[in-house]
């Protein structure tokens, strides 16, 4: 039975994974992938976003597919609906992120089974935003 990381292991996770792979970076600010991202980049973390047709978010030059990233990630945070989010966790192996991380209202028995299976651990149904806020006392 999956089960989140605990306090202190979210803490390291978000301590350390400094650079952010957000898939379905809205480049609409109105959006919650929009918001996170915005205030993870305002406090210090690098955003990467993964859009299939922007070309630029948050002053960052957009990648349409995870595969696409040319340099080292450390979280991966998948805005895609539940059934829709196996294949970027498949994608994102490639990258040996720490983490996978899956919003408020997302959780995917079968992508964190396979994010287990290599090592990386799975976070779901969480706001990194609010968790930064939570531990931190951002």
């Amino acid at each position: 039975m999956f089960s989140n990381p605990d306090d202190g292991e979210m803490r390291e996770l978000i301590d350390k994974g400094r650079t952010v792979a957000v898939v379905g970076l809205s480049p609409k600010p109105d959006r919650d992938s929009h918001r996170v991202a915005a205030y993870l980049q305002a406090h210090g973390y690098r955003i990467i976003p993964v859009h299939p047709r922007a070309v630029e978010i948050l002053g960052e030059p957009v990648y349409r597919r995870l595969e696409d990233i040319p340099v080292p990630v450390d979280i991966v945070y998948v805005f895609r609906r539940s059934e829709d989010v196996l294949p970027f966790v498949e994608a994102a192996l490639r990258l040996q992120p720490r983490a996978i991380w899956l919003p408020l209202g997302v959780v995917s028995a079968e992508a964190a089974a396979v994010a287990a299976a290599h090592g990386i651990t799975a976070v779901m149904d969480r706001c990194m935003l609010i968790e930064h806020g939570r531990i931190l006392g951002a």
